[in-house]
């Protein structure tokens, strides 16, 4: 298949292309500037490949959550080139995509996304026969210090909330077989993850793409952010 997948929910802004048994991937951590930067990723790893857009045959994307701004970027790209092209979706949780970066601990892998405001997004997953995460949880935003994850463990964690509330995550989840908080969501893994939808014809139209934010506030007040 020919796919072309988007990940923009946090710091690293990536995008990469399967072309046939082949992922070409491009990624860099670039606050606040993935907006100029994903379509000329994506153009770069299409000339690499020799294609053009119109012999893509959909769009996966990571849904988040994450940071608004990145979340809703990539979902808009994604629901814009697939209108244009006439290409099915698959929305692919950025978490999940987060956890596929776990590849030497433990088959019980929590991700964890710093979220700001003291407030982690995390999910648990074990990993498949097939090498790809099982969700065993919910997607969760909360503080670290509020976590519960199911029955499990030891496990592996990843993710930027790992960086920053170690002390605490470490007190919610007991016993982690390893641990990097310099991890973030990848579009290769975005791909790896939406493939099997695609061959079992699971795309959607694009106005179906839909992004997952977990919480309905997405920045402090002017008023809390004088308090920091």
């Amino acid at each position: 298949m020919k796919i072309l997948a988007i990940e923009t929910s946090t710091e690293a802004c990536s995008v990469a292309l399967v072309h046939g048994e082949e992922i070409l991937a491009r990624s860099e951590l670039a606050p606040r500037r993935h907006g100029e930067l994903v379509l000329p990723m994506a153009d770069s790893l299409l000339a690499e490949a020799g294609m053009s857009r119109q012999a893509l045959e959909g769009i996966a994307v990571g849904r988040g959550p994450g940071a608004f701004t990145g979340v809703r970027l990539a979902i808009s790209l994604a629901q814009g080139m697939a209108m244009a092209l006439d290409l099915p979706v698959v929305t692919v949780s950025s978490l999940q995509a987060l956890a596929m970066e776990e590849d030497a601990g433990s088959d019980d892998i929590l991700a964890v996304i710093d979220a700001r405001m003291g407030e982690v997004y995390a999910a648990a997953y074990r990993r498949g026969a097939d090498g790809l995460p099982e969700s065993l949880s919910d997607e969760w935003v909360g503080p670290p210090a509020s976590l519960t994850v199911p029955p499990g463990g030891p496990w592996s964690v990843v993710g930027t909330g790992w960086a920053t509330y170690a002390a605490q995550l470490r007190e919610r989840i007991g016993s982690v077989a390893a641990h990097d908080g310099a991890c973030y969501p990848q579009a290769r893994n975005v791909a790896l993850l939406a493939l099997p939808a695609f061959r079992a014809g699971k795309g959607v139209s694009a106005e179906h793409a839909l992004p997952v934010y977990l919480r309905d506030k997405v920045a402090l007040t002017l008023a809390e952010q004088g308090k920091h």
